[in-house]
């Protein structure tokens, strides 16, 4: 199958395309851009997305499902840095449902984060039963005690979370968050941790701009990643998959007022 198309009428032969070519398989003849390794394509679209007369189609990346920057205005640098700096870790949430449509948009944009050689790979299970959500920060603390009994030395430090669920009854694992959203990916998928991070990077990011906050779930995570049984089961987890990230949603009972400050940038220039 024949993967790039080339519209002879509307290339101009510049050769951008093969320029941009993260796998270096778009070779500039004569006649224009040709692909000389259909097999190495990862169908990431670069060609498509950056000739500057449309003369390219890709049967992967299709010319049409592609959306014209020129439509939407450019975010300025300053906006931008404060957009960022305004992302906060919500650990107070009202008890208010999200819609089941606004949390497909949040995915919706997910998808369109980065991933290993446009790998891409996940999937998710959104968790919103409250029911659902008690016991599945029940089975993380059974988990956590169970490692404080048999005295692992990297759970002492967490301690008092479990000891704040027993005795105040308070959530410390998903702070009452109203929804939980998993990214899975196929056993085996060596990508599937870092793809799920810059993932779940664009829910946390794009929440904000929806007026929704998250957290990071990450006692969630890692017992699931220890594949424990009983918190598999209670999140609904298809066999032949893992869990590679987790991420509490919901809308913050609270509104920040400020952009808070961190440590010094620290750089060492190489010349």
């Amino acid at each position: 199958m024949e993967l790039l198309k080339i519209d002879h009428n509307l290339c101009i032969k510049c050769g951008i395309c093969s320029e941009v070519c993260p796998s270096g398989i778009i070779g500039m003849r004569p006649e224009g851009p040709q692909m000389l390794y259909a097999s190495a394509c990862i169908a990431c679209g670069h060609c498509t997305a950056v000739c500057p007369t449309a003369a390219l189609d890709h049967v992967k990346a299709p010319l049409n499902n592609q959306v014209a920057l020129d439509k939407y205005p450019i975010i300025d640098a300053d906006t931008a840095a404060v957009f960022l700096r305004s992302r906060r870790s919500i650990r107070k949430y009202k008890k208010d449902k999200i819609a089941k449509e606004t949390v497909a948009k949040l995915l919706d944009i997910a998808r369109f984060a980065p991933s290993g050689c446009n790998s891409q790979g996940l999937s998710y299970v959104v968790i919103e039963n409250a029911e659902k959500l008690k016991k599945i920060t029940e089975a993380t603390i059974i988990w956590l005690e169970k490692q404080l009994a048999d005295k692992v030395e990297w759970v002492r430090p967490f301690a008092g979370l479990a000891e704040a669920y027993r005795k105040q009854n308070v959530d410390v694992i998903l702070r009452d968050a109203p929804c939980l959203i998993a990214a899975i990916a196929p056993q085996g998928f060596e990508m599937a941790h870092d793809n799920a991070r810059f993932s779940l990077e664009y829910v946390e990011l794009y929440a904000t701009a929806m007026g929704l906050g998250t957290c990071w779930a990450g006692f969630v995570e890692m017992v699931a990643g220890s594949q424990y049984k009983p918190l598999l089961e209670l999140m609904q987890i298809p066999e032949g998959f893992t869990v590679a990230g987790t991420m509490m949603l919901g809308y913050p009972q609270y509104t920040f007022k400020r952009l808070v400050d961190r440590n010094p940038l620290k750089v060492t220039w190489i010349e």
